[in-house]
């Protein structure tokens, strides 16, 4: 999961821009038969929604395909073609050989096409698959049933609250490695009084006698700081590192050091590749969330890649404009709200100082009461999301916590009956098919990385089984909007009940992951009333207030930064969600004035 990069050893040539595509309902078409006069031009990244304004609700099959030429001087490399994110299932061929398919719309996956490839007249064919169904992650297909999708019957049928874009929505990348390739790195960080200790894990293709690792590390203030070469004996190899005076990361001096990772034999350098990193600690102790050993707080957001015209697609133009709108307001954190976003807006996260929780795409995930057939291959897609996610983002400073879900369908009925009657919890509230999920997704992630905390986002409150296998609790509630309507003093005292019902059950640091109003952009009400700008400040304002005053509340994130599409349906006027403080095109609404007047009043 490197990103590709270009360096005297490697090279690579982004195919992004305008492809041919064409819709395939019926699903006759094949990769061998596409004609030109079937096509029509698309823009790669981007989702095929938005471009086409008479497809916009289609999720089914649909092809791109594109031509390109080898570069010079790229025989004798392994040559590798990389798709950093298709919704939903991408099956690939080139030059009519079937490379293989991959499911799952929101992280990279690549192939080597070094026997494939032609020096010229390469055609490359992808056909995507955006179905909505019952066994995929996140799933959808399920219309209105009462445990899948909070009797919710949108269209398209969805089991979340955001747009099911579909296409390829982030650069296509062809790439090259030399024949002794380093494969993978992974670097996790300690402090020791004023020192910093880097561990580096080295992969590499092929065990190659004499080859020697050399690691380099530099940052701007210091210069280089060199590890002598170190003989690898097979394919991985360990290095550590003491930096002494460390330059530590953080929201306040993000520092980032330049990891530089050498293969060599004694008359030649077979490989290189560099990387960004941060020298940080992230733990959880008692009831407090701690960056390098001192008690933070997240105040942020909750996000969605949305646009308008690109929809889900890459627009690093966007990315800019986001992390400014969130400098202005005073935020430090954010969450990967509901899928793992782009590599570009990770990067940007390091460089910047941002704290991200990181989460899976398995939102809306359900647990039938009768015959499920489609859990364990839902089960088997979060974990292997999992995976695919620690493996991009675990070199990142920025990412402080890794989230296993959103918003899971866990509950038994009768026990969610009670709880939302009168806070009552019933023994064993949740659904055994969902603690044993969770309970495996949690181990794996400690397996795969026991560098950070993990969490689960909840909206079932204390009747989440799953809280007992996770780090830090987070819930999402919006009191006073979907149930309590217009009543804020009601909708603040139920949450601070509910707030310390679940510390009382769960002693962990807590983080109210989701609140907020809709609102109208321009809609002004006085006194304030649901929907008008004054309402959506004030509830607000009184939730911050309220998770101010706790001490093991660690966390405050916002829903929603921006407006965003969603499905059609009864709660979503003009296929929109109106949560956010700015609007789908970046405009503030008074939200954003009052709450930067609590988080940036300096600003």
């Amino acid at each position: 999961m490197l990103y590709p990069q270009a360096n005297p050893h490697r090279q690579m040539l982004d195919l992004s821009g305008f492809w041919d595509f064409c819709f395939d309902p019926d699903e006759t078409l094949t990769a061998t038969e596409l004609t030109s006069a079937q096509m029509q031009p698309i823009a790669v990244p981007g989702s095929w929604n938005e471009q086409f304004a008479d497809h916009r609700d289609y999720t089914g099959t649909a092809w791109y395909r594109t031509g390109f030429r080898l570069p010079w001087g790229w025989r004798g490399q392994r040559i590798y073609l990389r798709f950093n994110a298709v919704s939903y299932v991408c099956e690939v061929w080139l030059n009519g050989m079937r490379l293989g398919a991959h499911e799952g719309g929101h992280l990279p996956f690549a192939f080597d096409v070094t026997d494939h490839v032609k020096d010229n007249g390469n055609v490359l064919v992808a056909r995507v698959d955006g179905h909505l169904l019952p066994d995929r992650v996140p799933p959808g297909g399920m219309g209105a049933h009462p445990e899948a999708s909070f009797n919710r019957a949108g269209y398209p049928d969805t089991t979340y609250d955001f747009f099911p874009y579909t296409g390829i929505h982030r650069p296509v990348i062809l790439y090259t490695e030399p024949e002794h390739a380093i494969k993978d790195i992974t670097v996790t960080t300690d402090i020791e009084g004023t020192t910093g200790i880097v561990k580096i894990k080295v992969t590499r293709s092929q065990p190659t006698e004499g080859t020697s690792l050399t690691v380099t590390l530099r940052h701007p203030a210091d210069g280089y700081r060199k590890l002598g070469d170190a003989v690898i004996e097979g394919e991985t190899a360990y290095v550590a590192m003491h930096v002494p005076d460390a330059h530590l990361w953080s929201p306040q001096e993000p520092n980032l050091y330049e990891l530089t990772v050498g293969l060599a034999q004694p008359m030649s350098v077979l490989d290189s590749y560099t990387l960004q990193i941060g020298i940080r600690t992230i733990a959880v102790k008692d009831e407090q969330l701690l960056l390098n050993g001192e008690p933070v707080k997240l105040v942020g957001f909750g996000r969605h890649e949305d646009f308008p015209v690109v929809g889900k697609g890459l627009l690093p133009a966007l990315i800019v404009k986001d992390y400014a709108l969130m400098d202005w307001m005073g935020a430090n954190s954010f969450r990967t709200s509901h899928y793992p976003y782009s590599e570009q807006m990770m990067d940007m996260a390091d460089r910047l100082g941002f704290m991200v929780i990181d989460e899976t795409p398995a939102v809306g995930l359900f647990y039938l009461s009768g015959d499920d057939p489609g859990l364990a291959k839902r089960n088997a897609l979060c974990q292997q999301m999992l995976r695919e996610m620690i493996d991009r983002d675990k070199n990142h400073p920025s990412v402080i916590m890794w989230s296993l879900a959103n918003e899971p369908h866990s509950a038994r009925l009768e026990a969610r009956a009670a709880y939302e009657r009168d806070m009552t919890v019933m023994d064993n509230p949740s659904k055994p098919q969902a603690v044993n999920t969770f309970r495996e997704l949690a181990a794996l992630a400690r397996e795969l990385d026991p560098s950070r905390p993990i969490t689960l986002v909840s909206h079932e409150g204390a009747i989440e089984e799953a809280f007992a296998f996770v780090d830090v609790v987070c819930l999402n509630r919006y009191f006073g909007w979907y149930t309590q309507s217009g009543q804020i003093d009601r909708a603040i005292a139920l949450l601070e009940r509910e707030i310390d019902l679940i510390h009382e059950m769960y002693p962990k640091p807590f983080i109210l992951t989701e609140f907020g109003a809709d609102t109208l952009p321009g809609h002004h009400a006085q006194p304030p009333e649901m929907f008008s700008e004054e309402w959506q400040a004030e509830y607000l304002v009184r939730q911050i207030e309220l998770t101010d005053a706790k001490p093991w509340v660690v966390g405050q994130h916002i829903w929603n930064m921006c407006d965003f599409k969603t499905s059609q349906g009864t709660l979503r006027v003009n296929g929109m969600n109106y949560k956010g403080v700015f609007t789908r095109d970046r405009r503030p609404k008074l939200a954003a004035h009052r709450v930067r007047a609590l988080w940036n009043p300096e600003g």
